[in-house]
């Protein structure tokens, strides 16, 4: 399986995220599974690709050509692609990615996720899009998801477009066992859904 990580090219954070990132590199090596990811050697980034790679599994990384000129290509990976740009990148990432996860980061990480789970919404794709919501830290943003749904900007049925999980061990028995679901039309429609 080809999962895709969306993750932080920082590691000025607390040790725990560290421990969970490399957490989550030994189970995909461990299991046989390729990482998809940003391509980037540093932070979480690097640490994860080491840690996938150490476990046995593959790289394929995609980085965009300003990163790659600047020195920040993870050198090990099976496969590496220099793209365009961050655009250019997210549609590589994509195409070559059989589920997405995002571990706990910051504006980059966010921007990547949402871009995927809007799409799925969109019935672009069907794949697996997963939060790892640990100790909370996605809460914040399902708090806004909720202020969507109140105000009528998005449909509560996205909810079932993607999984909250709390920790890593529970990501592969949730690929393992997902089947895709189809839900309501994105858009309201004025004569027949109430305000």
């Amino acid at each position: 399986m080809k999962i895709c990580v969306f993750l932080s090219s920082s590691d000025a954070v607390a040790p725990h995220f560290v421990d969970l990132t490399i957490q989550l590199g030994e189970i995909i090596g461990e299991n046989g599974h390729t990482l998809v990811y940003g391509g980037n050697n540093t932070g979480l980034m690097g640490k994860l690709a080491d840690s996938v790679k150490d476990s046995g599994g593959k790289v394929f990384g995609v980085v965009p050509q300003k990163l790659h000129d600047l020195g920040r290509s993870y050198t090990r990976c099976d496969e590496l692609v220099v793209s365009r740009d961050l655009r250019d990148r997210k549609a590589i990432m994509d195409e070559n990615s059989d589920a997405f996860v995002a571990l706990p980061g910051g504006l980059g990480t966010l921007e990547e996720i949402i871009e995927v789970l809007n799409l799925k919404y969109l019935r672009y794709h069907q794949k697996p899009v997963i939060f790892i919501n640990h100790q909370g830290f996605y809460d914040p943003l399902f708090t806004a998801f909720g202020h969507f749904y109140d105000q009528r900007f998005t449909k509560r049925a996205i909810e079932k477009l993607y999984a909250s999980l709390p920790d890593v061990e529970t990501v592969l028995p949730y690929l393992e066992s997902y089947e895709p679901v189809q839900v309501e039309e994105k858009w309201y429609d004025r004569s027949t859904d109430a305000i």
